[in-house]
């Protein structure tokens, strides 16, 4: 009986509609007797939106996806605070005293510029490679771990370690002044560089496997020497300055060719969030080691270990300081592409 009754209203709609489209029901008419024939939905009022819209989505903007969630902030001793860190100063976070986290990196500036809806967290550490982000070091909670689905900024320098640069600047400084050691360790450092390359990958998708929204900023790391070189510092020849300032640009690009390759690859999938190189390299141009208001630190030789002090060639205040506004500049331009976060508003 149901199916019958059906059949009959439609039915009745339908002569309905033949008898009105014959005698020219004024226009406005046809709408309201269909909604009240078989009930699609329609609005009673006029100025009423009617029933069974969709939820409207709007883009957000580079600026409102870094600041709806947690900042973290990750990474090695450039974005720890090595260069400002002080040993008989309580260490960021209650402990981690190896790690040397200290106020005067980036992060707590970038922190305190911003008003991110779930805080900050700061778990770089002094010495991290690539593995050990992922592992831990010094008996610490591995970095990654750091990170969930609230993350919305995530902000790391990472990959100086993988490519030995500690050991790269002991040998260059640590030799015999006539002495090729530096630029001898090139075939070396070259082969850890492009060793790199996998290993940041497997960063970047932990991160992205547990933030899967959150825009990661990657920092490279800024050129040591001035261009054009023209006097020794610190035992380190011309040759050697300008060897050391090639490496670093070959970092950063590496670095930098993942990061894009791995961007390119969220904005193909129209994922949301995004993976972003800030590259430092000219950050310092002016201030590097060796001028007269230096962004470096200069060396500090531990004379009986025969080893280079950890503060050294890392940055001052003041070249943190640039960090951070190299970092905030990056929150308000995003990754040069729209960001695929949308935020749903009802109908």
């Amino acid at each position: 009986m149901k199916r019958w009754g059906v059949v009959r209203v439609v039915a009745v709609a339908a002569a309905l509609g033949a008898a009105l489209a014959l005698v020219g029901v004024p226009l406005g008419v046809y709408p309201k007797l269909a909604c009240a024939v078989l009930s699609p939905g329609c609005a009673t009022d006029p100025l009423q939106e009617p029933r069974g819209r969709l939820p409207r989505l709007t883009r957000l903007t580079p600026v409102q996806v870094a600041l709806s969630g947690t900042y973290v902030a990750l990474g090695d001793s450039y974005s720890s605070g090595e260069g400002v860190y002080e040993q008989d100063g309580s260490p960021v976070n209650g402990g981690a005293d190896r790690c040397h986290r200290a106020r005067g990196s980036y992060v707590p500036l970038v922190a305190g510029a911003h008003d991110f809806s779930g805080g900050n967290a700061f778990y770089a550490c002094s010495g991290a490679t690539t593995r050990q982000l992922l592992s831990g070091q010094y008996g610490q909670q591995p970095q990654i771990t750091r990170v969930d689905p609230s993350a919305s900024l995530i902000t790391l320098s990472i990959g100086g370690n993988d490519a030995g640069f500690t050991d790269v600047l002991t040998g260059c400084i640590v030799k015999l002044p006539w002495s090729s050691a530096c630029v001898d360790q090139d075939a070396e450092v070259a082969r850890r560089i492009d060793e790199l390359r996998p290993s940041l990958f497997k960063v970047l998708g932990e991160l992205r496997a547990r933030a899967p929204r959150a825009r990661v900023i990657v920092l490279g790391y800024p050129r040591p020497f001035p261009a054009s070189p023209s006097q020794a510092v610190d035992n380190l020849g011309v040759a050697d300055q300008r060897w050391l300032n090639t490496v670093t640009r070959k970092l950063n690009d590496t670095v930098g060719a993942v990061t894009a390759q791995y961007d390119r690859g969220l904005d193909g999938l129209g994922a949301p969030g995004s993976v972003e190189y800030v590259d430092a390299y000219e950050a310092f141009t002016g201030h590097e080691a060796g001028t007269a208001q230096p962004y470096l630190n200069s060396l500090a030789l531990d004379v009986d270990a025969l080893t280079v002090n950890a503060r050294s060639y890392h940055p001052t205040g003041d070249g943190y300081r640039r960090f951070a506004e190299l970092i905030n500049r990056q929150i308000a331009a995003g990754p040069g592409r729209p960001l695929h976060n949308f935020q749903t508003a009802a109908p």
